[in-house]
């Protein structure tokens, strides 16, 4: 091991096995205490080591299951693939099909509640401060691994009309449940930000306060009215988001020419 810290030695050591393919995403590592006796060092140490690999996102902690390697693959999002007209009928939302593209297995942890709009919700969605808005809060994972924390608001009488305020995941997902229902989407605004995660979102996707997360703000709407805000967080060195705008027929042209999904480099 080079110089320096001891629990920087620790994590080079821990970074070159997993490098050579000693350790594979998915693998656990050895607890705080069995690193511990592994190189003769403090449980401190062992736990300031591990912490060197959670800020590099080499690895996530995982309550039940220790230190977990992650899967370094960057997986793309076609955002604007949810209203491709020629999207063929599934009983599965977005998110499952790109995990399923990519031979990943997706999860997800879900709830949903009524709660009083706050100023920037009622900003997004057009209604008074304080009314009620149905929120959907779903934590997705790929392969077990923390992937996104994505929080959707809805108008309280819209959600309520068209059956979106389920206490349970809805299959095919809120966006197909609203065109089923007569309140179809015809526009979107996004809005991209790249920041640093807070406490409370490096908790929820396993990664250290501070790693730069993909912070993206949907706002739908059909029609008469703006039908929801959603807001996804997801680490930024793992997920790129792309759009396809324009003619079916150019866009058939790229897909063909780049193939899809398109390469990564």
């Amino acid at each position: 091991m080079a110089d320096g810290p001891t629990y920087h030695r620790i994590a080079d050591l821990l970074r070159e096995e997993i490098r050579a393919g000693k350790w594979h995403p998915g693998d656990r590592l050895p607890s705080h205490s069995e690193l511990a006796d592994r190189m003769q060092v403090s449980i401190t140490t062992a736990r300031n080591a591990i912490q060197v690999l959670v800020a590099e996102n080499l690895v996530y902690t995982a309550t039940s299951r220790g230190t977990i390697v992650r899967n370094q693959e960057i997986l793309e999002s076609v955002v604007t693939d949810h209203i491709r007209p020629d999207r063929p009928k599934s009983a599965h939302d977005i998110f499952e099909e790109i995990a399923r593209d990519a031979n990943r297995v997706p999860t997800k942890e879900f709830s949903a509640r009524m709660e009083p709009a706050s100023a920037q919700v009622a900003h997004w969605l057009g209604v008074p401060e304080s009314s009620w808005v149905l929120a959907r809060t779903v934590v997705q994972y790929l392969d077990n691994e923390p992937w996104s924390w994505e929080v959707s608001f809805y108008p309280r009488d819209l959600a309520e009309a068209t059956g979106i305020d389920s206490p349970h995941d809805i299959p095919e997902g809120t966006t197909r449940r609203l065109a089923d229902r007569g309140h179809a989407e015809i526009a979107h605004r996004d809005t991209l930000v790249a920041r640093p995660a807070s406490a409370d979102e490096a908790l929820v996707l396993g990664v250290a306060t501070g790693t730069v997360l993909l912070d993206h703000l949907r706002i739908g709407a059909d029609r008469e009215r703006v039908t929801r805000a959603t807001r996804q967080r997801s680490i930024a060195a793992h997920h790129r988001l792309a759009y396809e705008l324009g003619d079916a027929e150019g866009t058939a042209v790229i897909r063909r020419t780049l193939g899809h999904p398109i390469p990564l480099t």
